[in-house]
Formats: structure tokens, sequence, C-alpha cells
């Protein structure tokens, strides 16, 4: 059974920094690209950042650029993202997706597990 666990949310000062984590298990965690999605309240999904299957190649949104950073341990099947000079707009639940295929880039994106997510509140 595939799990996704996200840990390391918070309530946090504006231009603080936060790192979540989210441990997965029941699949081979090196060979699928995970990306992190965010959903402010009242808002719908906003995807964060993508990093490879061997974490060779990452990307952002525009909003993160500089202030986010994803990585991963493939010994420790653990996906984190490194949250910097956080503003009170990075407010929202951030869940971990895992890439719906395995190996390098097909041209398109899709996401079949989920974790349950994590909560980060950005407030002075």
């Amino acid at each position: 059974e595939v799990q996704l666990v996200e840990s390391g949310g918070g309530l946090v000062q504006p231009g603080g920094s936060l790192r979540l984590s989210c441990a997965a298990s029941g699949f081979t965690f090196d060979d699928y690209a995970m990306s992190w999605v965010r959903q402010a309240p009242g808002k719908g999904l906003e995807w964060v950042s993508a990093i490879s299957w061997n974490g060779g190649i990452t990307v952002y949104a525009e909003s993160m650029k500089g202030r986010f950073t994803i990585s991963r341990d493939n010994v420790k099947n653990t996906l984190y993202l490194q949250m910097n000079s956080l503003k009170t707009d990075d407010t929202a639940v951030y869940y971990c997706a895992k890439r719906a295929y395995s190996g390098n880039w097909k041209g398109w994106e899709a996401y079949d597990y989920w974790g349950q997510g994590t909560q980060v509140t950005v407030s002075s």
C-alpha cells in the first residue's frame, strides 16, 4: 500500500522558516518524481515544486523561486521542502504527491497518490 505522510508544518512568523518532510512507503521511491502542492484557505490547488526521481532536476513555481528548496533522500525514502522567508500568502495545507508514472519526464504531469497534508500558517 502506497503511503505518503507529511510532517513539519506549524505556525511561523513572517520571514521565518519551516522544513516539511514527506515519508514515503509502499513503492520504489527512487523510481518516481515527486511534487509539493498546496491549498490556501478558500482557494484551489497550487503546484509548488517538483523533483526528478534522482534529484537531478528541480523546478519551482515562480513565487517560490529563491525561497523554497525541494530535495529528497532516496535512502530514507523521504521528500523535503525547505521554506524560507515565509509570507502570509504561504499559509496553506501542503501536500506531497507521487507522479503517476516512473522514470523521466514524459511531457505530461499527473499524480496518483497524495499525502494527508500538513498545515502551514504564517502569521504574526
